[in-house]
């Protein structure tokens, strides 16, 4: 019986070492261009998520979500701004990330 109750748990979501080491890389550039001061990561049911601030007090300015029940639909990973918005959507995550990559280009005069 404690069989069944164990295996009707439902599955929690986690970003595997790849995924992080890719995560990772963009946050310790936008750290070094001074973007970005903290994060916090969240594995939940159905989704996890990368939360990227300017402050720690703050609101996220990003949130990175895998939620793995879309990957046969638009892609599993998303970047979502402060205000909710999906910023970009698909399956591969370094395409995803591209859309804050963007920050780190500035001209220069």
């Amino acid at each position: 019986m404690s069989i069944q109750a164990s295996s009707a748990a439902p599955d929690v979501v986690h970003f595997q070492r790849a995924e992080l080491n890719v995560i990772l890389s963009l946050y310790g550039r936008m750290v070094a261009a001074g973007e970005w001061r903290d994060y916090g990561i969240s594995a939940l049911r159905d989704v996890a998520v990368f939360s990227v601030f300017r402050r720690t007090a703050e609101q996220p300015m990003y949130r990175i979500e895998k939620r793995p029940r879309l990957a046969g639909r638009q892609g599993m990973y998303a970047v979502i701004g402060m205000d909710g918005r999906i910023l970009r959507r698909g399956h591969d995550l370094r395409t995803v990330l591209r859309v804050l990559e963007r920050k780190l280009i500035r001209v220069v005069e």
